[in-house]
């Protein structure tokens, strides 16, 4: 059955996103110039990385956020394994999640909330089962359920069970709970990528090849 919103979700949830987001963009503008200026020194144009991505009811919305990879291409002019891409300075973004940052914006527009669902590739929308679909009843999230219990180093199954348990019990509690939970994340490092890879492992037709970008 799809998810009901609640009060907390209707009035008292996107005014807290609208608020914060707003808050963190102003005072964080310093280190948001601050790290496009370094992309761009360091990995070239654009600074940021855009991806269509499906959000609250399955509507596609533009991602954004600071790039971690070069352009780097093989004689053939293919691009190199995501491996080979990734900078020291792209590491260091993304394991600190400095480059989720600009994610703020879409939070402000209404495409995402702080707390819900990572929001993944558009390609596996038909892929998922009929409770996982339940994952995009809500505003995909900054972060997530999922990503304070092992964040990438989790299996998709394991994820998604995550998502869905999250829209059941969406709540103020439970989002402050979160949020919490992904500050000791950033500051330790926690599941950056899964094993043996530079990114995310693809989900869908029990593959386990590497995704072209992260999630």
């Amino acid at each position: 059955m799809k998810h009901t919103p609640t009060f907390y979700e209707k009035y008292i949830k996107r005014a807290g996103d609208v608020l914060l987001s707003l808050t963190a963009l102003i005072l964080l503008c310093p280190l948001l110039l601050l790290t496009a200026l370094l992309v761009r020194v360091k990995l070239g144009s654009p600074v940021l990385f855009c991806q269509e991505r499906p959000g609250k009811d399955e509507r596609i919305f533009k991602l954004y956020k600071f790039r971690t990879m070069t352009d780097g291409r093989d004689e053939k002019g293919e691009l190199l394994p995501d491996e080979k891409r990734l900078t020291g300075l792209g590491k260091f973004l993304r394991s600190t999640s400095i480059d989720e940052l600009p994610e703020l914006w879409n939070i402000l527009r209404g495409d995402m909330s702080i707390v819900g669902p990572r929001p993944l590739l558009v390609k596996y929308l038909p892929l998922y089962s009929e409770e996982q679909k339940h994952r995009h009843d809500v505003r995909p999230g900054l972060t997530g359920w999922a990503q304070v219990h092992g964040r990438n180093l989790q299996s998709w199954e394991d994820r998604f069970s995550h998502d869905v348990w999250y829209v059941n019990h969406v709540g103020f509690a439970l989002d402050v709970k979160i949020v919490l939970k992904t500050v000791k994340c950033v500051f330790v490092r926690e599941g950056i990528s899964s094993d043996g890879c530079a990114t995310m492992e693809e989900f869908g037709a029990n593959t386990a090849k590497k995704e072209d970008s992260y999630v």
